[in-house]
């Protein structure tokens, strides 16, 4: 099978297993994942057809809804890209990528070593930030029942993995937590200077965000 038709035939399962979520992990998460990271592997450089393919399957199974187990995705990549004859080398680079994508903590390690795996996570991190990581964020607050914003909860920065996976805060002390970090641990240099603008709209936004809850706007 031709790669334009493995391609196609991944994006179709994506979309059946993915297209009634209502966590902020949907289908069109991934479609905005899988073109910033074509966007990104343009200018960095490296095996598109991994990065498509990583990209497509990064969010097929997340540990938040799978009892915390990271290594779903793999499993279900696996299985998928076996089924469609990818060579072995491929699917081992693909399955690299979404075991290990996802963001673990304040104080989760990151040891990437390969640029497609850089490509992917900087895409899937970029979408945390800006205009639809401030959404993604507050529909998934809404989904898991957190409250919007409690000042007597202080954030947490998480030191390793297990303890983020039992974080149980406010959408507000997320942005502390996870979205105000990414800037500094995007992997590439075209992520880098992606990340910077969204980051910059989703701090005026907090900004403004507070000023209204203490009433003084």
């Amino acid at each position: 099978m031709k790669k334009d038709q493995i391609i196609k035939q991944v994006v179709e399962f994506v979309k059946q297993t993915c297209g009634e979520d209502r966590t902020g992990h949907d289908w069109e998460h991934t479609y905005r994942v899988w073109w910033v990271a074509k966007k990104i592997a343009k200018k960095e450089g490296a095996d598109m057809f991994v990065v498509e393919l990583g990209a497509l399957l990064h969010d097929i199974a997340d540990f938040k809804f799978n009892k915390g187990d990271d290594k779903v995705s793999s499993k279900i990549t696996k299985k998928l890209l076996n089924k469609l004859e990818v060579d072995k080398s491929i699917i081992k680079k693909v399955m690299y990528i979404v075991d290990d994508v996802s963001f673990k903590g304040a104080g989760g390690k990151n040891e990437i070593n390969t640029i497609e795996r850089k490509i992917v996570q900087d895409a899937d991190r970029l979408d945390a930030l800006g205009a639809i990581g401030i959404a993604r964020t507050f529909t998934y607050g809404g989904y898991v029942g957190r409250k919007i914003h409690d000042p007597n909860i202080q954030p947490i920065l998480c030191k390793t993995f297990e303890a983020y996976k039992k974080s149980d805060s406010s959408s507000i002390n997320h942005f502390y937590e996870k979205i105000f970090l990414l800037k500094d641990r995007m992997n590439t240099k075209t992520g880098k200077e992606m990340a910077k603008k969204r980051h910059t709209f989703t701090k005026i936004y907090l900004k403004e965000f507070l000023s209204e809850w203490k009433g003084t706007k």
